[in-house]
């Protein structure tokens, strides 16, 4: 799958309700094998905005968060530190240059097809006691999705979208993910979450795709403003009956599903 065109501005227009289940991610994450001075990665690090979360947590880490957009690195290293830094990757090939305390992922592995196949690679890169911890998201089936797809699949796009988006199998189920990471030396823990989030603003689910689900659209149609400007006008309306505005704003489920391994120490 090519990568989308990433614009860390757009993504970052809905950071707090982003960032929120990588807190939750965070605080499910125990101690670390040299609690003091870990050495940390950070998969898919966009804006660099969790990276520099990480950074807070353990402020001995060295932390390095791995992207492979360079629009999302430049924005990533306003994020200053004496042990943090940047580094161009993709996570379909990333392989560590050494051992980590911790490997984390913040929805990221959505968009790297077959991600279980990394999982022996990053998890044999560990220090004894260490972690890989990642959430994805599991809303694939949610409106914003299905009609994304169902439109791009339509008669009029098909030529130009048809298959282009990602589907259901983007991301395993919470029992795949534990069968693929169980093992009698490890400690898993994998769990699954609906925010409710309460968006404001004019077409705000809109809003919130284009930064994420809605990219690869966005690039196909890119040379072509006027049918850019029309499929946009066409989900935008599906959009609006599937999340209607209600008196304190539209209310988004969003499906997340987490999982925290720890290798034995």
């Amino acid at each position: 799958m090519t990568s989308p065109t990433w614009d860390p501005r757009q993504y970052l227009r809905h950071a707090d309700h982003r960032t929120r289940p990588f807190h939750d991610l965070l605080a499910r994450i125990g101690p670390l094998p040299h609690e003091t001075a870990p050495r940390i990665a950070d998969l898919g690090c966009g804006a660099g905005n969790v990276t520099a979360l990480l950074a807070e947590r353990w402020p001995g880490a060295r932390v390095t968060g791995y992207d492979s957009s360079p629009r999302m690195l430049e924005r990533a290293r306003a994020h200053t530190g004496p042990l943090l830094d940047f580094a161009e990757a993709d996570a379909a090939t990333w392989t560590p240059d050494g051992t980590y305390d911790l490997i984390v992922s913040n929805a990221l592995l959505q968009w790297v097809p077959g991600h279980t196949a990394r999982f022996p690679l990053w998890l044999g890169a560990l220090t004894a006691g260490g972690t890989l911890a990642f959430q994805v998201p599991g809303n694939f089936d949610a409106p914003s999705h299905t009609l994304m797809r169902e439109l791009a699949g339509s008669p009029r796009w098909a030529d130009r979208l048809g298959g282009l988006l990602r589907h259901a199998d983007a991301v395993l189920t919470p029992t795949d993910y534990l069968g693929h990471l169980a093992a009698p030396d490890r400690t898993v823990d994998v769990w699954e979450t609906t925010y409710l989030h309460l968006l404001q603003g004019e077409d705000p689910v809109l809003d919130w795709v284009k930064g994420t689900g809605l990219r690869p659209v966005l690039d196909a149609l890119a040379d072509d403003p006027g049918a850019r400007d029309a499929f946009l006008a066409e989900y935008r309306d599906l959009l609006r009956t599937a999340y209607p505005t209600g008196p304190h704003g539209t209310v988004f489920p969003f499906r997340r599903i987490f999982a925290v391994v720890r290798t034995a120490g």
